[in-house]
């Protein structure tokens, strides 16, 4: 394990003790988003039912991280403007003055994105693929990091409107948040009752100069030949598979190559394994993919799908150095 590794160890570590500090029994998922946070491009989509602390689990590690944090409601009458802002006319100036919408942020939530129409969805499409926003013709910068997590409810489609695929395309990972457990729950209850109030305070633990050292860092990790040409071939399997209709794009195995490289890192090493790679297959692929119309209404269709996949493609084996 080299020295930089093991500082993207310890910072991860320090990361995820202040974020616990507010979400419980969610080590796994944490990390996951750690990895993502890690990568560049690392927008995640959690998908849950109400309840379950999506809104809690992206301020606090908004908060933890020191970086500027702003949600977003999205609504049916919400507009594109409403995010990226626009210009106005200032009578003192005597002129349009740019009002920067809640897009110029480091982490932004589209808490319940599926609810607002695709032409609202669209307004992040440039944000989050080319960072920067285009307003009358002009190019602006977004600040970095930036980062969108966004949220949607998977029982609820009255009033709502599928996210097109070319945005599904664009978030890293899709990650589902899960009730705790009876124990889990009833540490939930305690720390409350002890607290005497709804707010968990937290602290920044680093910065968003930090941050983005650390994802240098990670371009460090070691990745070999033939677990790179893993990933491919799983992606490629997504394709030809009988049950697909359209497979992953190159940019699931670009996710795949960024997140185990973090994950990697995360654990303390320098170089990927393919379990990693195996890890990583689910909550990176399952999204990106357009199953046979038989099978849209057959739950757990896709898991058990990318699950061939990964015993239809043979596992490398690392020689030892």
């Amino acid at each position: 394990m080299t020295v930089e590794i093991h500082v993207v160890q310890s910072w991860s570590t320090r990361v995820l003790s202040e974020v616990e500090k507010a979400i419980i029994g969610k080590r796994e998922l944490l990390e996951r988003l750690v990895a993502a946070i890690l990568s560049s491009g690392g927008h995640v989509l959690l998908e849950d039912y109400p309840g379950l602390a999506k809104t809690l689990i992206a301020s606090s590690f908004a908060t933890a991280l020191g970086l500027d944090f702003k949600r977003i409601q999205f609504t049916p009458d919400l507009l594109p403007g409403d995010i990226t802002g626009g210009y106005v006319y200032d009578r003192n100036t005597n002129r349009f003055v740019l009002r920067q919408g809640p897009i110029f942020a480091n982490i932004i939530l589209a808490d319940e994105i599926n609810r607002a129409s695709p032409k609202t969805q669209s307004a992040l499409l440039e944000a989050m693929q080319e960072y920067q926003v285009t307003l009358e013709g002009e190019t602006l910068p977004l600040l970095q990091p930036f980062l969108v997590i966004a949220t949607q409810n998977p029982i609820e489609y009255e009033g709502t409107f599928p996210l097109p695929e070319a945005q599904l395309d664009r978030f890293i990972m899709k990650l589902s948040v899960g009730y705790p457990t009876v124990e889990e729950e009833h540490e939930i209850l305690q720390r409350r009752r002890i607290r005497g109030s709804d707010v968990v305070p937290l602290q920044a633990v680093t910065t968003a100069a930090e941050l983005l050292e650390m994802r240098q860092l990670v371009e460090q990790v070691h990745v070999d030949a033939d677990v790179e040409r893993y990933m491919v071939e799983l992606v490629a399997m997504t394709r030809k598979h009988r049950q697909v209709a359209v497979g992953a794009s190159p940019r699931g195995s670009l996710a795949l190559l960024k997140l185990t490289r973090a994950w990697a890192a995360i654990q303390g090493r320098d170089y990927v394994l393919p379990d990693d790679v195996k890890s990583f297959v689910r909550p990176a692929l399952g999204h990106r993919l357009i199953l046979d119309p038989e099978l849209w209404l057959r739950r757990g269709a896709t898991e058990d799908m990318l699950g061939e996949v990964l015993r239809l493609v043979p596992v490398p084996v690392l020689k030892e150095k």
